[in-house]
């Protein structure tokens, strides 16, 4: 059955065919480990956990590499302003290394729990300095570089293509960079390789070149370590759709001008996650945590579950009534397989057939849930094997249906579809029956709290 992939590079659907069969090389852009990874920046890391659990489902060997941000990465993207890293480190009162470790941990604690399979080798940019210096020095010898008070930059109007990822021509690109640009540069596109450190101050984070002493910048990083354990090119670089135009982009041109030949073959982004009218991000102030949603009372597989609900290339609105339905979905999926006996048979093939080829549409978990849920309802298929067919599928949906975890207080029925009435009511303005169903509600035990992401309803205690 032929895998499609929708490739960025391409802005189309494509067979996905591997370099060098069984084997595949994945790189996806890893955290900036100054904080916690929110639920937008692991919705990222769940698309493409998916990607890799779709490709060993169709017999692939895959390589997967992963970077962790640890200096580099400017609170600018126009390659200004301080090190994000650096930057935490005085608001904490820490070293810069000690922030950086903690939340390295922190996030491959996230991951975890979200059963997302960690990546055969993990890439610390502190650990590869050479590495990025040695690739400038081939992008130097080139004519691709050029000196700036504050660092050594990528002259962009020497790679033709340089914007060819986005889609876009130079006018199009970082419309944010150019107020307040650089006056050194010789193009507003242009990005720094390597920075010097500010004078007369030592950066915690600082490291020796033939340049001057400084630190690498953030887009040479992923250039050196893919090319480093992957070669160029390699099958496949994720990320989100913010790194699209700028961080991609980017890496891109430096990587080709430097080898001369594709970086890598296919492109997959994965989309937002909205909160609001905005995207979930740091920089907008606006984030949840994993762990708010596990002090809220939410198994974080509810929130794997909630963002199979819609394509990876789409936007996904978060609200708290839809992650409730996410982990009553969840839950009613556990009762379910609990209840099947575990008898050694094979799978539904007819099922698994129309879950693999849902899958290999380009990654389709809309689709291929609702095969779940069409599978449980089928009457006609003996229990034992609807489950060895669900424990097929979690191969790719990685929801622990093997080992169910115990089920957390379940609302009634009864009181999301009293919810649910209330919330038609309060679209159509019928705030009478609203509060008259929020006090039915109440009358049953369940309070309702409004927030901007939508109803949350809790249990009263000693009701």
């Amino acid at each position: 059955m032929e895998l499609y992939l929708y490739n960025t590079l391409t802005r189309k659907k494509e067979v996905f065919k591997p370099i060098n069969p069984p084997f595949v090389g994945i790189y996806t852009c890893g955290p900036t480990v100054y904080n916690y990874a929110h639920i937008g920046n692991l919705r990222t890391y769940i698309f493409e956990d998916i990607l890799k659990r779709v490709l060993i489902y169709n017999g692939y060997k895959v390589k997967h590499v992963m970077n962790i941000t640890d200096v580099g990465h400017l609170t600018s993207d126009a390659d200004e302003g301080e090190d994000k890293i650096e930057l935490e480190a005085k608001r904490e009162r820490k070293n810069a290394w000690q922030i950086a470790r903690f939340y390295e941990e922190a996030f491959k604690q996230d991951i975890k729990k979200l059963n997302i399979l960690e990546p055969d080798i993990w890439c610390r940019a502190t650990d590869h300095i050479e590495d990025f210096i040695a690739l400038i020095k081939i992008l130097e010898e080139k004519g691709y570089t050029y000196r700036i008070s504050d660092g050594i930059y990528f002259d962009t109007s020497k790679f033709p293509d340089y914007g060819r990822l986005a889609g876009q021509n130079l006018e199009e690109i970082l419309p944010g960079a150019r107020v307040e640009v650089n006056p050194e540069k010789k193009n507003p596109w242009d990005f720094a390789l390597w920075k010097f450190s500010p004078k007369d101050v030592k950066r915690q984070m600082e490291w020796d070149s033939p340049w001057g002493i400084g630190f690498p910048g953030w887009h040479i990083e992923c250039s050196a370590m893919s090319t480093k354990y992957l070669g160029q090119p390699f099958d496949i670089h994720c990320g989100g759709v913010d790194h699209i135009p700028i961080h991609h982009t980017n890496e891109i041109a430096q990587s080709e001008a430097a080898y001369e030949k594709p970086m890598a073959n296919f492109w997959l982004h994965g989309e937002f996650l909205v909160l609001g009218e905005k995207r979930m991000g740091k920089s907008e102030g606006n984030f949840i945590t994993l762990s708010v949603l596990e002090e809220k009372g939410y198994n974080p597989l509810a929130y794997r579950y909630f963002c199979f609900s819609a394509h990876y290339r789409s936007p996904l609105k978060f609200t708290w009534f839809a992650i409730d339905s996410s982990q009553r979905a969840l839950n009613r999926l556990y009762e379910n397989i609990r209840r099947y006996p575990k008898r050694d048979v094979e799978f539904h093939k007819e099922y698994e057939e129309r879950f693999h080829s849902a899958i290999n549409d380009d990654l389709d978990m809309p689709q291929a849930i609702s095969i779940v849920w069409e599978l449980i309802r089928d009457n006609s298929v003996s229990p034992e094997v609807k489950r060895s067919t669900l424990i097929q599928f979690d191969k790719v949906l990685g929801l622990s249906l093997d080992n169910p975890p115990e089920i957390r207080i379940e609302i009634p029925d009864e009181i999301w579809e009293l919810v649910e009435e209330r919330e038609r009511a309060r679209r159509e303005k019928n705030w009478e029956k609203a509060d008259r169903i929020r006090e039915e509600i109440k009358s049953k035990g369940y309070i309702i709290e409004d927030t901007p992401q939508g109803p949350r309803i809790k249990k009263l205690i000693n009701i």
